[in-house]
């Protein structure tokens, strides 16, 4: 490639460095503090050049001679000459002149800077193309803090096919496809764990058949009924929030923010920070063929390269020549642990003038949702990566299965494997099994109060199992109250269905160590384990049964084979430089 250019689209120019970063919001939030400090700096100068102070250096009177300039002594006067008040004034006068135009000018100079300084700011917070968070589907509830009050971030990466724009049909094709609804492509979690110690990358194909939710379309305000359909349909039927409300009904996650970009966006933040590290063990050409159409064109020898601009874009769309979706996901995520370990190589998140240049360049290739949509917060947001060690990332593609529906095209989640995948994600449990030196979790109930006798407990349960792409199962509530009262639980009853990815039992936040024990209590009466048991914003006492629990009286005990979610799935570690694609044979040249 060697150029910072969109086919069609001519070169892209480069942005001067403005100067230092004024990254910190507070430092233009009000004109008047800057005009105030000047103002200050202004009367501090001129108080220390008055005609009673003459103590500024050049003022005190030098030896003077009869006659001369510096006095008025006569002859007959000692050779000390004296200071004569007309002269000390004169010169006293033209030195306090000197030093208010010059502290009026330095004034000037810093509001100057510092409303060039707000302007740019401004200026890259008006690049910033934001959307609502959600659809109107949001329903994941967000992670209690830690002990020391952090929560774990979660970021939906959305990389959209549309064509609807000159320089997107330029580089993707199919001008047939310009003003239809776009495609979600590309989806990835970014989740960043709560002390930001490590992070995990996962990927689910484009072509995953699940249930999406109702979703508002912001554009033209038409609510589109639930579907099952492939998942990257979703972007097209409410934007980047129905992908994510999609996202939270698939796996219970939470999910703070959502960053989407189109393919003029990837070559050109390609292009900024630097390119990628990239790696195919045979030579690789892929081009269109009869039995597929389109294609990538990506052309390059057997071994590493450097992927930047339109090449790198061609290397994330490239599917055919390494042999599927899946693999495809595998490229993405070498692409990605390659730009973050260079940046990080590079020192670019200490470096102003990089950082200029990815900001002007980011700000105008993402869409972000709204609560993400300020500089600093998305400057904050990369300082997140900055500390976590390259082997503490991890990045691995949703385990899956042939879609019944379509077993040669399409994929659906393996429910157990996934499942236990988004419950690490949701318990903050990093993918490569380090603990970090948290203490391990107790196998038994924490000593405290002992819990209140069945009998007393009012104990709710509600139907949690519409989850993962699944109609809830009828009539769960009531199977697990007539199992509860069987235990002597004889208050327990139904209440309003609240789908939850796994079963818990939540007590209220402010009922503390008695109203665990009670909530154990009835954990153990069930056979849930004590992980299950969680402070809440519950009135009362309750049992969500979850998309985990679909049949049976007791909580079905699990199989840690069958469901390892790192089994037999294609994982890439951050710090592994010497990973390499395997070319499908018709690809190759």
């Amino acid at each position: 490639m060697g150029k910072n250019s969109v086919r069609g689209e001519g070169t892209h120019g480069r942005v001067e460095h403005a100067g230092e970063l004024g990254w910190d919001e507070s430092l233009y939030e009000n004109d008047a503090s800057g005009t105030s400090n000047a103002s200050n700096a202004s009367n501090a100068s001129g108080s220390t050049a008055t005609d009673e102070n003459p103590g500024v250096p050049g003022l005190s009177g030098a030896p003077g001679k009869s006659g001369g300039a510096g006095g008025t002594g006569g002859p007959g006067e000692s050779g000390r000459g004296r200071r004569g008040r007309g002269g000390r004034r004169r010169r006293g006068t033209r030195t306090y002149r000197i030093l208010k135009w010059t502290a009026i000018t330095l004034a000037v100079l810093m509001v100057g800077t510092a409303g060039a300084g707000y302007l740019y700011y401004q200026h890259l917070n008006n690049n910033i193309r934001k959307g609502d968070r959600s659809a109107g589907g949001s329903d994941a509830k967000k992670a209690a803090p830690n002990a020391a009050g952090q929560t774990p971030l979660n970021i939906l990466l959305i990389g959209s096919d549309s064509r609807n724009t000159d320089a997107n049909v330029a580089l993707g094709g199919a001008r047939e496809n310009r003003g239809s609804a776009p495609h979600a492509d590309v989806q990835m979690l970014l989740h960043v764990s709560a002390d930001r110690k490590n992070a995990s990358v996962v990927s689910i194909p484009r072509d995953t058949r699940v249930n999406i939710p109702e979703c508002k379309d912001p554009d033209t305000n038409k609510v589109n009924a639930p579907t099952n359909n492939l998942i990257n349909e979703a972007l097209g039927r409410g934007g980047a929030g129905c992908v994510l409300d999609t996202w939270e009904k698939l796996t219970g996650i939470y999910i703070d923010h959502w960053m989407m970009v189109d393919f003029a966006g990837v070559v050109a933040i390609s292009d900024a920070v630097g390119g990628a590290d990239v790696c195919v063990k045979q030579n690789i050409d892929d081009h269109p063929t009869t039995l597929q159409p389109g294609g990538s064109h990506l052309h390059m020898t057997a071994g590493k390269h450097t992927v930047k601009g339109e090449q790198a874009l061609q290397w994330l769309r490239t599917r055919h020549a390494f042999g599927s979706d899946i693999a495809r996901s595998e490229a993405q995520h070498m692409y990605m642990n390659s730009v973050i370990r260079n940046l990080k190589d590079q020192n670019a998140f200490t470096d102003t003038g990089r950082l200029m240049d990815i900001a002007e360049t980011a700000t105008k290739s993402l869409q972000v949702s709204s609560e993400l949509g300020t500089v600093k917060k998305l400057f904050d947001l990369g300082m997140e990566l900055k500390d976590i060690p390259m082997d503490r990332i991890n990045m691995l593609t949703m385990p899956r299965l042939p879609d019944p529906k379509d077993p040669d095209a399409h994929v659906v989640p393996d429910t157990a494997r996934a499942d236990a995948l988004w419950a690490m994600l949701r318990d903050d449990k990093p993918l490569d099994g380090k603990d970090d030196g948290k203490p391990a979790a107790s196998p038994s109930s924490s000593p405290g109060p002992a819990a209140g006798a069945p009998a007393s407990l009012a104990v709710t349960v509600v139907n949690g199992t519409g989850t993962g792409g699944r109609i809830a199962a009828k009539g769960r509530a009531t199977e697990v109250v007539t199992a509860l009262k069987a235990k002597g639980f004889a208050q327990a009853v139904t209440g309003s269905s609240d789908p939850a990815a796994t079963s818990e039992v939540d007590y209220p936040k402010g009922a503390g160590a008695q109203g665990k024990a009670d909530a154990e209590s009835v954990a153990t009466a069930l056979g849930l384990p004590i992980s299950a048991v969680k402070a809440s914003d519950v009135k009362a006492l309750t049992l969500v049964v979850g998309g985990d629990w679909r049949t049976g009286a007791s909580y079905p005990k699990k199989d840690p084979k069958a469901s390892d979610p790192l089994k037999d799935t294609e994982t890439v570690n951050g710090a592994d430089k010497g990973v390499c694609m395997e070319v499908y044979a018709p690809y190759r040249f």
